[in-house]
């Protein structure tokens, strides 16, 4: 019996997904073997990968002067990459607003002179920092910024205004959501394991101008440009992931698309909170403005409770409700392949465990 797997990532997949690759696992088309098995160099897995770059660049609108990389090492290797490719002044910036945003500031002092232009440190990292562009060093080779914060359960209500400098997004949990103006950014790079496919490969959307001028000591398979010239395949790619994400790319168009995405998540994100903010049992951290439609965390203010509340949630197969070890409380991941249905589930059982667990 399929549960609801709130997980943070990896985490679920549409089931039409599932069940279109359950349906090709032994043999891909006629090929006569699993595309676990196939050479990255055949002429069916070209198909593949070409294919799901393809519905990819037709779902986001990606602009033609931009390259789609399949790349490993998730988004923390990226946390290395973006500053040795992108590093010609030796100058990052970065917004600090959560756990992973300060990864890569942290990861990027290694290799540039980093600064955190901002931070919503202050208040635990319950808001967005908002700058100008005056904000931002004139020199900087970059701005980076994490668009949805998993853990903490917040998003940017707004895209930066860094004048000519790239913006730099993480979009790991919030990549495919909903529509977003890719030529408003330097470069986009999103582990797959949120919103995308099984862990194991990393989405890397980068404008042309900005590759070709990697540090001499990048590694090979950290080079953008290397990368690029041999179409993701300098090394073995991560094959059945990207196999997987062309099958999410494709089932999102023929849902709709991600307008219609949207506005499904909203939706969903909606019963979520519209339940929150009218009762006085449960505790949502985040400031309105800016709440992430993908990661919903709440706390009852009872550390006792929270973890009772997250064990009889999974013994209900409502799975993975219990917060990032860091904050505690729980966290409700509702990406695209959450149906909505199992966010009222979720509600319901909130109601019966708040009726059942008076506070004292």
């Amino acid at each position: 019996m399929r549960v609801y797997n709130f997980s943070a990532g990896p985490s679920m997949l549409p089931l039409p997904v599932l069940e279109k690759a359950a349906s090709e696992l032994v043999e891909y088309g006629d090929s006569g073997m699993s595309v676990m098995e196939m050479s990255h160099r055949s002429k069916p897995y070209e198909k593949i990968i070409t294919g799901a770059e393809a519905a990819l660049r037709e779902v986001m609108n990606i602009p033609d002067n931009y390259k789609v990389l399949f790349l490993q090492g998730g988004a923390s290797l990226q946390f290395a990459s973006v500053p040795l490719n992108l590093g010609v002044n030796k100058k990052g910036d970065y917004i600090i607003s959560g756990q992973f945003s300060n990864k890569a500031y942290q990861e990027g002092q290694k290799f540039v002179d980093a600064v955190a232009v901002a931070s919503s440190k202050d208040k635990n990292f319950t808001y967005i920092p908002q700058i100008k562009r005056e904000d931002i060093r004139t020199d900087a080779d970059y701005l980076h910024i994490c668009f949805n914060n998993t853990i903490y359960g917040t998003k940017y209500n707004y895209i930066p205004d860094t004048g000519d400098i790239p913006l730099v997004a993480d979009m790991s949990s919030c990549i495919l959501s909903e529509p977003v103006d890719v030529s408003k950014f330097g470069l986009i790079y999103a582990g797959a394991q949120k919103n995308v496919a099984p862990a194991g490969v990393t989405i890397v959307i980068v404008r042309e101008d900005l590759i070709g001028n990697a540090r001499e000591d990048t590694p090979a398979v950290m080079n953008y440009k290397l990368q690029a010239d041999n179409g993701s395949m300098y090394n073995t790619p991560p094959c059945y992931p990207i196999y997987i994400a062309g099958l999410v790319f494709n089932w999102i168009k023929e849902t709709g698309g991600l307008e219609a995405m949207k506005q499904r998540n909203i939706e969903k994100a909606a019963v979520l909170y519209d339940y929150l903010d009218n009762q006085n049992y449960y505790i949502a951290p985040v400031e309105k403005p800016y709440r992430s439609m993908m990661n919903v965390t709440f706390v009852t203010g009872d550390a006792d409770l929270d973890a009772k509340f997250a064990s009889e949630a999974s013994e209900a197969g409502l799975k993975n409700v219990k917060g990032h070890r860091s904050v505690g409380g729980m966290r409700a991941s509702i990406y695209n392949a959450m149906p909505k249905a199992g966010v009222e589930a979720l509600v319901k059982f909130m109601e019966e465990f708040a009726k059942n667990n008076p506070k004292g």
